[in-house]
């Protein structure tokens, strides 16, 4: 008997619906009818939370096999959500090179380095760029943040995408600029998230 014909068998035996199940083990009801009908399965806790309930053993509910393969896909996913929590950090993190003493402005012949807001020796346009550039990447890392818990992989994915070009963008214009300072820290932010994404894509 499959997971999702045993799961409807115990709901029945206690004369339950889908709703009054889901109040009971705290999930919605369109994750029971989901259950049931054979289109997914339970993670971890709600199988901990289902042997509980009908106080029968996660063996009896699902094979080793598929038991291995639904912790496996919640380790992925996991893995995924940190290192989506961990992109969006380092990009929100590109708020140093707003802040930070990355630029060089010539004061009588002297050569100070001063924050983004005291940068006076770039053209206008350039500067402008530059706040462009930081103000989006800083945003998308919100963006990353408040979908790294969410499961929608999809916008996250897009974003992760978005940053990228972003920071690439940054790093090529800088290096045009010759804003020696700013290019490492943007280079180096870039090659930490990609690492992380071919860390959690490979799996």
């Amino acid at each position: 008997m499959e997971f999702h014909e045993k799961l409807q068998e115990l709901r029945k035996s206690r004369g339950l619906t889908q709703e009054e199940l889901a109040e009971a083990l705290y999930v919605s009801r369109t994750a029971i009818s989901k259950w049931e009908s054979g289109r997914g399965y339970p993670s971890i806790d709600s199988l901990k939370e289902i042997s509980n309930y009908y106080s029968v053993t996660i063996d009896d509910l699902l094979s080793s096999e598929k038991l291995l393969s639904i912790a496996e896909k919640e380790n992925k996913s996991n893995l995924r959500s940190m290192c989506d929590l961990i992109i969006g950090i380092l990009d929100v993190c590109s708020f140093i090179l707003i802040v930070l003493p990355l630029y060089p402005n010539m004061v009588n012949g002297f050569v100070y380095s001063v924050n983004l807001f005291e940068y006076t020796q770039a053209s206008s346009l350039n500067r402008l760029l530059y706040w462009i550039m930081f103000i989006s990447l800083i945003a998308a890392g919100v963006v990353k943040l408040l979908l790294a818990k969410s499961g929608i992989d999809r916008i996250s994915k897009i974003m992760t995408g978005v940053s990228m070009v972003i920071s690439i963008l940054m790093v090529l214009f800088l290096t045009m600029t010759r804003e020696v300072y700013a290019v490492i820290v943007v280079f180096l932010l870039l090659v930490i998230k990609g690492v992380l994404i071919l860390k959690y894509t490979e799996r």
